[in-house]
């Protein structure tokens, strides 16, 4: 089958061309970096494989296909430093391979990558295969590996039997990882995820911290693919309830409950230890929290949280000399994550497209001008929403 491969640059005109929460007068709290996105955190690169092609009849392996992978490499593609790391599992029904050694060592090696949840082996073995090809680590034989690879599930828009991740797709994502504005919705692995039963996928957003608090930038990534509609929550608004429609997944998978997931990931600068990076982790739940998810039985909700500071930490001779901020000042941090992950998830339903795939599925985008009207209604839309 022939695909239609749309590769996704950050920094590209495709990314600024749509509107984004803030665009649309919805209202966050905190000061947002100057990307509002992950990349705010320095180093930080982004690469997405997107993949759609077909439509009509689902065809086990031929498609339709709405589906990609998302890599987001905390050092860029070009550094071999390992970074402290933790996660957390709010609800396991999901998979986020690696994190074992996390949890036991402290690290993170290489990229998180995100994808559906059929080909998270395709990709794991692919990053492994990646980093032998490019000799990383420099002058090693990189004799063994456990990337940390997530998932969430695209079965009702994409043929996820079909395995269509392929080698090369990971190759793109990680070989097209840069700096800069990052594409959200419709986008790498978000490609046929659903949100709240509007059209999910990819979104992101920073905090920058005051100089009094250290100046430190807090940025998350999701790949948002869970909620039920009428348990929506936009700036405190019961917006789910405001726009109703047909259910979308749970007439799906046969359960009125929720069963999706979210992968979040957290980057910051703040030199944080391990364990601090856990509870880092931890305070992602309370972002998505505020959206309305109440984190079901049937969602897999996975957090990972790393920080770029304490360069050279895992070098294996000597002793390494390391910063730790202290866990006295880490409430300001803990908002900063609380608040960039709550607005990384409303830019991914704000970013996202109607999307039609197997079987004629169609999963409306959250329409923008409804949206704007039940903030108006609520008192909570503002100036800058007005007359768009």
């Amino acid at each position: 089958m022939c695909f239609f491969l749309l590769v996704l640059l950050p920094g590209t005109g495709w990314s600024q061309a749509k509107p984004r929460a803030r665009d649309l007068g919805i209202p966050f709290d905190g000061t947002p970096g100057p990307l509002n996105a992950i990349t705010d955190v320095k180093g930080v690169e982004v690469g997405h494989t997107t993949l759609i092609s077909g439509s009509g009849k689902l065809v086990v392996g031929s498609g339709p296909v709405r589906t990609g992978v998302t890599a987001i490499l905390p050092r860029g593609k070009d550094s071999t430093d390992q970074v402290f790391a933790g996660w957390f599992s709010l609800n396991g029904n999901g998979e986020m391979t690696g994190t074992t050694w996390v949890e036991e060592s402290g690290f993170l090696e290489g990229p998180v990558m995100i994808t559906n949840t059929h080909s998270v082996g395709t990709v794991r073995d692919a990053v492994i295969a990646w980093r032998v090809e490019h000799g990383r680590p420099a002058g090693s034989e990189y004799w063994w590996s456990l990337p940390v690879v997530a998932e969430t599930y695209d079965g009702f828009l994409n043929d996820t039997n079909g395995f269509h991740v392929k080698k090369q797709h990971v190759f793109a994502a990680l070989e097209t990882a840069t700096l800069g504005p990052v594409p959200e919705g419709n986008a790498g692995g978000g490609t046929g995820m659903i949100c709240y039963e509007f059209k999910g996928g990819i979104g992101t957003a920073s905090r920058r911290l005051s100089e009094k608090d250290g100046g430190y930038t807090v940025g998350v990534l999701v790949q948002c693919n869970c909620g039920r509609r009428d348990e929506l929550r936009i700036a405190g608004v019961p917006v789910g309830r405001e726009i109703p429609g047909t259910r979308v997944w749970g007439a799906a998978r046969g359960s009125g409950g929720d069963t999706g997931s979210i992968i979040i990931i957290v980057a910051t600068d703040a030199p944080l230890l391990p364990h601090q990076l856990k509870r880092l982790a931890r305070r992602a739940s309370l972002g998505l929290a505020r959206t309305g998810s109440y984190s079901g039985d049937g969602s897999g909700d996975i957090f990972i949280a790393f920080s770029t500071a304490n360069s050279g930490a895992a070098q294996p001779r000597g002793v390494a000399n390391l910063e730790m901020f202290p866990n006295d000042r880490m409430d300001p941090i803990f908002q900063a994550t609380v608040q960039a992950t709550e607005e990384a998830i409303v830019n991914a339903l704000v970013a996202a497209e109607t999307m039609t795939g197997i079987d004629d599925h169609k999963v409306e985008a959250i329409p923008h001008d409804k949206l704007k009207e039940v903030l108006k209604k609520y008192n909570r839309l503002s100036p800058s929403g007005e007359g768009r």
